[in-house]
């Protein structure tokens, strides 16, 4: 564990507190004590240890409602609870439990099994708090940049998602505004802003629809990537989907602005091999993907005439059936030696039937 675990031992007889205190001690745990209900419910509130061992039979409250408290309040619900009590009685054992009691040990007890529930019960408790910390890393990772749909299969199953830098294959999507700087000519910074917001949020919203992962804005420019974090064996369909959508959901934007302030996106799509992860300095994470593939999906929508999505050879290969393509041949390509075979998507082929 990161840090020594601190238990809390609550019993109003002195020497049966000093003999756990004595045992947990000697094994390295920070340990707390009470001698009476209302100081061990203070104590927990106050030091949020990592386990309670209490009695039943307290003063001022007893074990039951210190128990009640803690499994009730927010703060203090996840901090489990192991009974030590002289009371054998079945039905108290079980009321205990119904109050929330994670674990059950009558006195006198074996000082080997004390220590042995004990250990159960940190360790039980500290995969908790790693699985809670792991679903905020998630939450707070995504939920800018996935839809709520996605997020949610994301907490369903923490394992599968992997926060650090891993090659992988994805399908990128750039999108950038053209003529972006005419419309900024002529309205102010405060118009300029809510006309790009209104594009981009065209832009957001085909992209989630077919649950990309938004992973970059640069002024007028969105990029995401399909295939991260959650697997998806269609991610070129997707993403050649999504681009689809923004098409034709910019010409509905489109109605809602005076002529002078219309204009296209210009989209290049590629599906490769890519670093994906969270990437950037320490304080300023973000999770995208980089490499050659992505490098070579923002060249193409430079490339790209607005309304255009254009593809390289590679993914054209894997839409072969889906979507209608024309070549355009062997482009040059800057910052590469050779050139690239593109295509210009037309629509999908299923659009027909």
């Amino acid at each position: 564990m990161s840090k020594t675990p601190t238990i809390l031992v609550a019993d109003d007889r002195p020497d049966n507190v000093e003999l756990v205190r004595d045992l947990l001690s000697m094994e390295g745990y920070r340990v707390l004590c009470a001698y009476n209900g209302q100081e061990a419910w203070d104590k927990v509130r106050e030091h949020l240890p990592d386990l309670v061992l209490l009695d039943l039979d307290m003063p001022l409250m007893d074990g039951y409602e210190v128990c009640a408290r803690i499994k009730s309040t927010p703060s203090t619900a996840d901090i489990p609870v192991l009974m030590l009590t002289a009371w054998n009685a079945p039905s108290q054992r079980v009321r205990g439990l119904q109050l929330g009691a994670d674990d059950y040990l009558a006195k006198p007890f074996d000082y080997r099994e004390l220590l042995a529930r004990v250990k159960t019960r940190l360790q039980a408790k500290q995969k908790t708090d790693d699985l809670r910390a792991t679903k905020e890393a998630i939450r707070k990772t995504f939920e800018r940049y996935v839809s709520p749909q996605v997020v949610e299969r994301l907490l369903a199953d923490p394992e599968q998602v992997r926060l650090g830098g891993s090659e992988q294959e994805i399908t990128t999507l750039f999108a950038d505004l053209r003529g972006y700087t005419r419309v900024s000519e002529v309205l102010t910074p405060e118009e300029l802003v809510d006309v790009l917001n209104g594009y981009l949020a065209v832009a957001v919203e085909a992209v989630l629809a077919y649950e990309g992962t938004i992973s970059r804005y640069a002024g007028d420019l969105i990029m995401a990537i399909f295939n991260a974090p959650l697997p998806q064996p269609d991610h070129p369909q997707r993403a050649v989907r999504a681009a689809l959508k923004l098409r034709r959901d910019l010409r509905k934007h489109h109605q809602t602005l005076p002529e002078h302030l219309r204009t296209d996106f210009g989209i290049g799509i590629v599906t490769g091999r890519a670093v994906v992860g969270n990437i950037g300095a320490r304080d300023w994470l973000n999770y995208t993907a980089i490499g050659d593939t992505v490098n070579l999906a923002h060249r193409l929508e430079e490339m790209a005439s607005g309304g255009e999505i254009l593809v390289d050879g590679a993914t054209a290969e894997r839409l072969r059936g889906f979507a209608h393509l024309e070549s355009r041949g062997q482009v040059p390509i800057r910052g590469r030696r050779e050139g690239v075979e593109v295509f210009v998507v037309q629509g999908l082929i299923e659009e027909e039937s």
